[in-house]
Formats: C-alpha cells, structure tokens, sequence
C-alpha cells in the first residue's frame, strides 16, 4: 500500500506510518461495516443499502492488490474507512503502536526503481491472508 502515497513522496503524504490496532477492533469494525457500494444478491434493494451506508460507523471497499511494479494481482485487498464511533474507538482503544515507516518505503520504492524487485520484497513485512470465521464476513461480499 505504501505505493499510494508516492512511497512518502507526495505532496502533503511525506510521513508514512504503520499503524497496529488490535484484532478485537479491526473485528469490531468489520462486523460493523457496511459495503460502500450496492451489490445485488447482497443487498435487499439500494434503499436499504444506502440507509444501512449512512449509519454504518465503517465501510469496505474491496480493492485489487498490486505488485511493486503497479500490475494487478489476481486478489483484492480490503480498504477500511472508519467514521463516528469506529474512529473514536480506534484513535482512543485500538491502536497499539505508531510507526514511522519512512526511511522503508523510500528505501523500497529505490530498490523499485533501480529494478532490484528481490530485495524490495525482502525489505516489505510478510503478507498473508487474514484468518476469519466462516461467515463473518459475507454481509461484505458475495
């Protein structure tokens, strides 16, 4: 994801942080998301999607994931937007620890762009799926 931000080098985007919450509340908040778009099959009718959108203190989007060189992968990542009483949870209960991870995404996208694709993944934190309960997440897609 570091990618979104120019590596830290956007204008306004120069700080990269890595952020841990705890899992009870990034599973508080999935349980409590709502979609940002209408599925059908999914949801009653767009209506009840858009009023159940309204109140949801979160919202999911499901993005497709890239590889360091920008090509789409094959899967999506989930994109969680926090608002009302999920970002009051996060910023006072579920954060953990703060990190500025900077000098990594500089020193990835370097490693990127001299075509050194080996050592940037190296230099990336271990990626894998995240484990749920079956179930728990198919109000979030079909």
């Amino acid at each position: 994801m570091m990618y979104r931000c120019g590596w830290g080098t956007k204008e306004g985007q120069e700080t990269v942080l890595a952020v841990e919450i705890t899992r009870e509340g990034f599973e508080w908040a999935l349980a409590h998301a709502c979609l940002s778009h209408y599925e059908h099959g999914l949801h009653t009718d767009r209506a009840t999607w858009r009023r159940r959108l309204k109140r949801a203190p979160a919202r999911v989007q499901w993005d497709p994931e890239r590889d360091l060189l920008l090509r789409p992968l094959p899967h999506r990542s989930l994109q969680l937007g926090l608002a009302g009483e999920a970002a009051r949870l996060y910023a006072d209960e579920w954060i953990v620890r703060i990190t500025d991870v900077t000098p990594l995404a500089r020193t990835v996208h370097e490693r990127v762009r001299e075509g050194d694709l080996d050592t940037a993944r190296q230099l990336l934190p271990r990626e894998r799926p995240y484990p749920v309960q079956d179930g728990s997440l198919s109000h979030l897609h079909r």
